[in-house]
């Protein structure tokens, strides 16, 4: 489809406006049990190396950083001082590495003999002012002992048998950093484009705001790859996934991450699809940014219990809730399906979320339509709080009776008199 059709706004979007895009972290340290093996000498000497290599990254020191690098593994030694370069701007409130374990992959012997072993490393990395949890993301390293010191050797030897090192985006080129009010912009492209970001995501964080409350950072941390591939690189995908996607929300879900009991907020990325963001209007980009904002804004409420047509509907009434469009302009599929007599009989299921489901902008569109019923039929105030008792967990026809006083049946059949009267 194309990414921007002029006459029906939602169709622009549609597509363009990715699900929810969970990444699954490793929860918890590698520190032994009582009942666990006591570490070995390779184990110890393979913390102490990343421990090193951590603190010279975060004191941008690059000779240190170096000295763990294997001075024979030329080709990842080139890739690693410009990969050091490419993250000098990125403000770093914290950089560490945690071995998970060694023997992690199978590895070939060392045509010179060089004692060599796999390990699988986590990173976590915190951005200063904007992430108070970390990103955390897995290292598949090759580490090689040379006269008795160990060394840095290799980060992809075990990607043949999947064992892939996840990529960042300062492996990807030089990260420039652009910072608005609310904002943050980590990006490959020029700081001209990146400010372009920051000023829409600017706009869209008091609207989130206003909609949702205040009970979120009130900021937003936004990634750009300059191609597809890269953007699909990140996100562990294939570009014919993203093709059609101009933005993905990236983080933890609630009940996953360390310390989400507290109120801590993970930390969420919305990565930038630039060439399907570059093809929106002005409205189209500031709907994308203000829905994948209010993705942010809702993490610590959106939990396994929430369903898809809520945290989605959501996104989107946000970003359209002043837009001035009617039902059938942000609905134009739904609208053409009642208008030919075949209107939704149930709510979205998570299924019909799915990229390749066949009514994917339909699920979009009931969703939203779902969410602005219960904002224009009870209030704002009721919609946010039931999102939010959603999370806690209990049946959705429990929660639903609480808010709104109907049960599950009787707030479809509601709805879909609502979605006949709106785009009939």
């Amino acid at each position: 489809m194309p990414a921007e059709t002029g006459r029906h706004p939602k169709a622009a979007v549609r597509l363009l406006t990715a699900a929810l895009a969970v990444l699954a972290v490793l929860a918890g340290g590698c520190a032994p049990d009582r009942h666990s093996t006591p570490p070995s000498a390779d184990d110890n000497a393979a913390r102490q190396l990343l421990d090193q290599r951590a603190t010279a990254l975060l004191h941008h020191d690059r000779a240190a950083f170096l000295a763990g690098v294997d001075p024979r593994a030329q080709r990842f030694r080139a890739r690693q001082t410009a990969m050091f370069a490419d993250l000098a701007a990125v403000p770093l409130a914290s950089w560490s590495y945690t071995l998970v374990r060694t023997g992690a992959f199978t590895l070939p012997a060392a045509a010179d003999g060089t004692a060599r072993i796999a390990t699988e490393v986590r990173l976590s990395y915190r951005l200063s002012g904007y992430d108070t949890e970390p990103v955390v993301s897995t290292a598949y390293l090759t580490l090689s002992r040379r006269a008795g010191r160990w060394y840095v050797a290799g980060d992809d030897d075990g990607a043949a048998s999947g064992h892939r090192t996840d990529p960042q985006l300062w492996d990807q080129g030089p990260v420039r950093v652009v910072r608005g009010a609310h904002s943050i912009v980590l990006g490959l492209a020029a700081p001209a484009v990146l400010s372009g970001y920051a000023a829409d995501a600017d706009r869209a964080v008091p609207e989130v705001t206003h909609a949702w409350g205040s009970g979120w950072p009130g900021k937003v941390v936004i990634e750009v790859p300059a191609t597809l591939d890269q953007l699909a690189a990140l996100l562990g995908g294939s570009a014919a996934g993203f093709r059609d996607i101009a933005a993905v929300t990236t983080g933890e879900p609630a009940a996953a991450a360390p310390g989400h009991g507290s109120g801590a907020a993970p930390a969420d990325r919305v990565i930038i699809n630039p060439q399907a963001f570059a093809q929106l209007s002005d409205f189209g980009r500031q709907v994308v940014l203000t829905h994948e904002t209010t993705h942010v804004a809702t993490r610590l409420s959106t939990t396994a219990h929430t369903p898809l047509w809520l945290s989605e509907g959501i996104a989107d009434w946000v970003a359209y809730r002043d837009s001035g469009r009617t039902a059938p302009e942000i609905a134009p599929e739904l609208a053409a399906d009642v208008r030919a007599g075949h209107p939704p009989t149930a709510l979205p299921t998570a299924a019909d979320f799915a990229a390749t489901a066949k009514g994917l902008p339909q699920a979009y569109e009931g969703g939203w339509l779902a969410c602005r019923m219960i904002a224009d039929q009870w209030s704002p105030a009721t919609l946010t709080a039931f999102y939010r008792a959603v999370a806690g967990g209990g049946t959705l026809d429990a929660r639903l009776r609480a808010a709104t006083g109907l049960s599950l049946p009787q707030f479809t059949a509601r709805w879909r008199t609502y979605v006949d009267e709106e785009l009939g």
